[in-house]
């Protein structure tokens, strides 16, 4: 197999500033079950999907750089069923999530998003396809 025969992406690793604050986002506000916890690297599964983070700086392979404060640096899109968008934009207003777009149908995508930040700045969607 080539590298053009890739079919999944399985696993994504988000570097992080606030390592206990972005983990408590994706386990407490987010809900995603914890696979995998250990000093400095914490995996969340998300259907076949891992969601890892940890800590920016110097790892195995490189130094990660500088993240520039209140810049993104990944959107994530999660996908919901059309009438979860409203349940889950009232859930994070609960948790003090602040919005940064309320629900907002976007007919060119066929798609009704939502978005927020995390604790690291990522941009977060979550959208509807209908």
């Amino acid at each position: 197999m080539s590298l053009g025969g890739i079919r999944n992406l399985d696993h994504s690793v988000l570097l992080c500033r606030r390592m206990e604050a972005t983990r408590a986002f994706y386990r407490d506000v987010m809900g995603f079950p914890i696979e995998e916890d250990r000093p400095n690297w914490v995996s969340f599964r998300i259907g076949a999907t891992l969601l890892s983070l940890r800590p920016r700086g110097t790892w195995s392979v490189c130094d990660d750089g500088v993240a520039v404060e209140g810049s993104a640096s990944v959107q994530l899109a999660f996908r919901v069923a059309p009438p979860a968008i409203e349940t889950c934009r009232a859930e994070l207003v609960a948790k003090g999530v602040p919005i940064l777009r309320g629900p907002t149908d976007l007919p060119s995508w066929r798609h009704r998003t939502l978005f927020f930040r995390d604790p690291e700045d990522n941009i977060i969607e979550i959208y509807a396809e209908y």
